[in-house]
């Protein structure tokens, strides 16, 4: 991994610009620089086989100025301790967008899932619970489910921790199955949330959704439900689609359905016919209206950034513009919904979730939706109005709002 895109050096270097427009003073800045606590465990595990494999497993808890901390699970073969500390603090930063009453945290266990029966599953995420058991809970550190974690892990997990504890902490995990705890709206609650930014910078940029042409890059879960919302909220066209092994272009629109039944069906997008064959480099330089990253890290980079077409980018994905390509893209004229903002929706709804499980009480889809709306546009305009009343592109003034409720918390606590 280069330096350059390393995601925790990145991270580290968005802070970095931030810190210095807000003149902090070195010790606060520092302190926000790094992780205030991480754990790696050794998880073994009984095979289906006999065998017991050993897998590493990490946890980091960024900063709890605002809140317990709280942050998905990422099970991955090429999954580094690197990768998890930035996204704990890009999880800090995107919960006090957001305003949301927690810090950031993330987790990861390297292995590879699609390798793995279910009840190898089932024991790793009980074992990793066992590791960490003292380290969570509904008011120290919520986890939930990231890159190939599923409601079903989670509900494995809560049940694990609730054993340890003695009692239904149903609070302790989010992103659980409806029937144990889970909120409604949840399944589509990262892409929607993105939806509603996208609706202000659309208008913001006097752009009209209506027609509006769309690529989109990656089609997991928040891919796939972006194809899906874009199209049925604001009659908006989707172009091109890609996953893993490729991309397809269809300048006449993509038929949501039969891309998503030809994805179940054959495992990727490229199968579909009726449309050409791209690859996903081609894809974030069509000649699009709006592009959604949708997929990995540092996919717009300064060898690419400036024939990038799309006049507003909503970052679905974490992390994949480099900090050279922000500039690059700001100086061209492209509006950047940065991703701790346009992909909080996530982590609001699981913040619903959480609530839900303490008070007891439980919401219907309609109110969830309206709250996060209410959240996801009152977070986008205090983006807005920094972005111009400093002048700085919308992830440095994201950035400003959040790092100063931060260190705002840090202070009022006596830590700096």
């Amino acid at each position: 991994m280069s330096k350059e895109h390393n995601p925790f050096k990145i991270a580290q270097a968005q802070l970095d610009e931030a810190a210095e427009y807000l003149k902090l003073d070195p010790g606060t800045h520092e302190m926000l620089r790094w992780p205030m606590r991480e754990l790696h465990v050794t998880i073994p595990v009984r095979m289906d086989d006999g065998t017991v494999k050993v897998f590493q497993g990490f946890r980091v808890q960024y900063n709890d100025a605002l809140g317990p901390t709280k942050g998905g699970i990422r099970w991955h073969p090429a999954e580094t301790i690197d990768t998890v500390r930035a996204l704990a603090a890009w999880m800090t930063w995107k919960t006090a967008i957001v305003n949301l009453p927690y810090g950031g945290g993330k987790g990861g266990i390297i292995c590879n899932p699609k390798e793995m029966s279910e009840r190898e599953k089932e024991r790793l995420a009980r074992g990793y619970i066992r590791a960490l058991g003292r380290f969570i809970g509904p008011e120290k550190d919520i986890p939930a489910p990231d890159v190939y974690t599923t409601p079903q892990i989670m509900a494995w997990m809560m049940d694990e921790y609730s054993k340890i504890v003695g009692y239904n902490a149903f609070g302790v995990i989010t992103g659980k199955p409806i029937r144990i705890g889970g909120s409604l709206g949840r399944g589509d609650a990262t892409a929607r949330g993105g939806m509603y930014t996208l609706r202000e910078a659309a208008k913001v940029n006097g752009i009209e959704l209506k027609g509006a042409r769309v690529a989109i890059q990656g089609f997991g879960n928040a891919g796939q439900f972006a194809h899906k919302l874009v199209t049925e909220l604001f009659g908006s066209k989707v172009v091109a689609v890609s996953d893993s092994k490729g991309g397809i272009y269809n300048p006449d629109g993509l038929n949501f359905e039969e891309v998503l039944k030809v994805k179940r069906e054959t495992g990727s997008v490229v199968n579909y016919e009726k449309a050409d064959k791209i690859s996903n480099e081609e894809l974030l330089e069509l000649d699009v209206d709006v592009l959604l990253p949708a997929a990995l890290e540092n996919v717009i980079t300064e060898e690419n950034a400036a024939r990038i077409k799309a006049k507003i980018i909503v970052e679905l994905a974490n992390g994949p513009t480099t900090p050279e390509a922000d500039k690059i893209l700001h100086n061209n004229g492209k509006f950047v919904v940065p991703d701790f903002l346009a992909n909080a929706g996530g982590v609001t709804v699981s913040y619903f979730e959480w609530v839900q499980n303490i008070t007891g009480y439980y919401w219907t889809a309609e109110e969830v939706y309206e709250k996060l709306d209410k959240k996801m546009t009152q977070a986008f305009h205090d983006m807005y109005e920094m972005y111009k009343e400093k002048n700085v592109h919308p992830r440095l003034a994201a950035y400003l709002v959040s790092v100063s409720r931060v260190v705002e918390a840090m202070k009022l606590r006596g830590w700096v």
